[in-house]
């Protein structure tokens, strides 16, 4: 299912990328969401279902300028990492209980937090690309870590957060102390000649750190799909700006997919487990979607079906 060798993209195609990013951030900060206000469901459906429209899109340019097999991995790692992230939301609602942080700012708090992981997602991507390129047993231990990860998922008893134990937001207030007043909004305030941190920006710090444990399971899944460093880090950024707005449209639904969770598990567990036969046999990508798609699928069915009580 994974090329072996490593296809070149055109500078163009990253260049034109990052200008699409970059382009719709602007927008989202200094237009769209200029003022702090509530993101309601239906608002919030409206983006998710146009960011899952944009990575169609892209999905079918990538088929127009390059093959078949690269617009399938595509869609592939697209939909294991926007079911990851589907996970990752309920750390988020916790952070956000955690340092009770109004509803009005949330939103703004996930742009910085987003932002910081597009650019830490494409430096973790590459190294493990020119990591497997030039040490391919690597594969193996990528391989195995996601089948333990995926097994420690499946008897994982609940979510826990635990901001007070984060070794950066501790080491960070040693240097910076902060106010218990969200200060309409800002990050930093001066009181005198001191500044001080919001619980606001100490949030996005946390969130920050967390992305780079979601990272470990991620980055090693999508590089099981594709090794290519352009289709895996566009999967990843279409997956992670549609997360903000999922996250608005779930937040009051997300106990109703307790069995979600399960199927994440059997995910990761057979993307691991095709990762360490790929040198024995390659599973066909088309493949590869179908069960990952017919997992989630069910997970999702049963939820609904026998609802929590």
């Amino acid at each position: 299912m994974v090329n072996q060798t490593h296809i070149q993209v055109k500078p163009w195609f990253w260049l034109a990328f990052v200008a699409f990013v970059v382009v719709m951030l602007v927008l989202d900060l200094f237009l769209i969401n200029r003022k702090a206000h509530i993101i309601r469901v239906r608002e919030a459906l409206g983006w998710t279902a146009m960011w899952v429209a944009l990575a169609l899109l892209f999905c079918l340019g990538v088929y127009f300028l390059e093959n078949y097999n690269k617009a399938l991995e595509f869609l592939t790692a697209y939909l294991v990492e926007y079911s990851l992230s589907v996970d990752n939301l309920f750390v988020f609602l916790l952070i956000f209980s955690y340092f009770k942080v109004p509803k009005s700012y949330e939103h703004r708090v996930l742009f910085w937090g987003i932002l910081g992981a597009l650019v830490m997602r494409v430096s973790f991507i590459l190294a493990g690309v020119a990591l497997i390129q030039k040490l391919h047993w690597v594969i193996y231990i990528f391989g195995a870590f996601l089948v333990v990860i995926g097994i420690r998922l499946l008897f994982q008893k609940g979510e826990e957060v635990h901001p007070e134990k984060n070794l950066v937001l501790r080491i960070f207030k040693r240097f910076m102390p902060a106010t218990h007043e969200f200060e309409k909004g800002r990050f930093f305030v001066k009181r005198g000649r001191r500044w001080l941190a919001t619980p606001l920006f100490l949030s996005v710090l946390v969130i920050e750190t967390s992305d780079v444990i979601f990272a470990v399971d991620s980055i090693p899944a999508v590089l099981s799909i594709t090794r290519d460093a352009f289709i895996a880090y566009t999967s990843n950024v279409f997956a992670i700006l549609g997360l903000r707005s999922l996250f608005f449209a779930l937040s009051g639904i997300m106990n109703m997919f307790h069995y979600l969770k399960y199927g994440l598990s059997v995910v990761l567990i057979f993307i691991g487990a095709k990762m360490l036969i790929s040198d024995y046999y390659k599973i066909p990508t088309a493949a590869a979607l179908a069960v990952v798609a017919a997992v989630l699928g069910i997970s999702i069915i049963i939820s609904g079906a026998r609802p929590r009580k």
